[in-house]
């Protein structure tokens, strides 16, 4: 009997999509599913007739794969990866590949990583963009593990990744060692909380700041597509705003609870940005939006004794929407600066060697954060390997320059308006507090070493110098 070229564990919408992508690529599949019936109707109906077989036992799936195995697990992340590895290693081989293709925490691939690579197996911690289409149509896919193994799902990882419009070329590349692929899906994630939350903050003051009804903005956004704002989010955010309501003719948007929920990966970018020392503000303020916007109910009572600005923009509101504009396309740029210092920062920390022209080439298409502006990041990291900050290439350092004004007149517009922008003006502080030659962390500094003799150094000569301040 033919052997099939990779087997699948767990028929959520992911992993059915990721089978259709992969057989309709021209591999065969084995699946298997926990709940038999699940499996059965997937089998029967969309996979019926392709090159789809079920397996009723580990024992069986392993045994319909060629050599050496390869198993993409698609489970929910955590004790659930454990409990599928302990279960079917007893069934493999040495030199068999598993992989994780869900949203699992890199130090948890990390883990496992080094504890089956002594065992004789190759673990990959893989992760995949674009949401239940791209995984069926073509994802973004950030495999991280051993060499061998990228060899050896190479074939089939560039056939069903997304291609990119400007060169088709396959939105896939090895990451790195052990857990790096899953790192580097977490950073995407969290520009990802970034980019949605800029968008959320202009749509914010341009509704609810200057009046314009759901249509308006949704002519707006669209527009704002076709330009150097190109990307999925904009089109959706367009797309979403045109929608109206079937029960109450609304504006669906309208009608929607305003709490943001998150699944963890943009507070783990966030938590281990601490721990490897990086400055990521704009990504802590979309973290920190989503938490409060889950205080729907303490809103509501302190909107009714708490009071700030209430008033409307009297400006000129075609002037507003470009300064938005503007604005937007700089917080983008400082939120993707961002996220790659922070990559850049956690490869010397973890030895991933992360090639971030590579990443970025491999978010162009595919994924959430798809957009024209991933271009030219990869064309900055391409022409500076090296590059220690996203905005010191000279095309982007131009790109916010002449859009500073922009972004401090929206920011300005919002606090006057008493609407919260915690993304935009943690954008712009962030540019401002890395273009400044001189921050007042010296004072800081001193307060330290007052109240804790933590000591400091000087501007004017060498060594460490502790000061006896005396009493307040």
């Amino acid at each position: 009997m033919t052997k099939a070229s990779i087997g699948l564990v767990g028929l959520g919408v992911m992993g059915r999509n990721l089978v259709l992508n992969i057989e309709r690529n021209g591999f065969s599949v084995a699946v298997y599913n926990k709940t038999q019936s699940k499996m059965h109707a997937f089998l029967q109906g969309e996979a019926a007739g392709k090159r789809i077989t079920g397996s009723d036992s580990y024992t069986s799936l392993v045994e319909q794969l060629e050599r050496p195995r390869r198993i993409l697990l698609m489970v929910t992340a955590g004790a659930a990866v454990d409990g599928v590895i302990e279960e079917i290693k007893p069934h493999l081989e040495p030199g068999d590949i598993l992989i994780d293709g869900g949203n699992s925490f890199f130090l948890d691939t990390e883990r496992r990583s080094v504890a089956l690579t002594a065992e004789g197996f190759h673990f990959v911690g893989m992760g995949v963009s674009g949401g239940e289409e791209g995984a069926l149509w073509g994802p973004s896919i950030m495999p991280g593990g051993s060499r061998e193994s990228w060899e050896a799902l190479r074939p089939i990882l560039e056939k069903i990744a997304a291609k990119a419009e400007e060169d088709g070329a396959p939105c896939v590349a090895y990451m790195g060692p052990r857990g790096a692929g899953h790192y580097v899906k977490t950073v995407h994630n969290g520009i990802e909380y970034a980019d949605m939350q800029l968008i959320a903050e202009i749509y914010d003051l341009l509704s609810r700041g200057a009046g314009l009804s759901a249509a308006e903005l949704a002519d707006v956004f669209a527009a704002w597509n076709q330009g150097e704002l190109r990307s999925y989010l904009i089109e959706i955010t367009a797309a979403i705003l045109r929608r109206v309501d079937e029960w109450t003719g609304q504006p669906l948007v309208d009608v929607i609870l305003d709490e943001a929920q998150q699944k963890g990966t943009g507070k783990w970018t966030s938590q281990n940005a601490f721990d490897i020392g990086a400055p990521i503000p704009t990504i802590n303020a979309a973290v920190e939006s989503r938490i409060l916007s889950g205080l729907k109910s303490e809103r509501v009572a302190a909107s009714r004794v708490l009071h700030g600005p209430t008033g409307h923009y009297t400006g000129n509101r075609s002037e507003l929407i470009e300064a938005a504009r503007a604005a937007l396309y700089a917080g983008k740029v400082l939120a993707y600066a961002q996220g790659m210092s922070l990559l850049r920062t956690a490869s010397q920390e973890y030895q991933y060697n992360f090639d971030l022209a590579e990443i970025a080439r491999i978010w162009r298409a595919g994924c959430i954060i798809r957009a024209s502006l991933l271009g030219n990041i990869t064309n900055a990291y391409r022409r500076n390997p090296g590059l220690t900050n996203l905005l010191l290439d000279d095309a982007f350092r131009e790109a916010v320059e002449t859009r500073q004004g922009a972004l401090r007149r929206v920011v300005q517009t919002a606090i006057e308006l008493g609407i919260p922008a915690l993304a935009l003006s943690s954008a712009l502080a962030y540019y401002d507090a890395y273009r400044s030659e001189r921050l007042p962390a010296n004072l800081t500094q001193a307060q330290r070493d007052f109240f804790g003799a933590h000591t400091y150094r000087r501007v004017d000569r060498e060594g460490i110098f502790h000061t006896e301040w005396g009493s307040a």
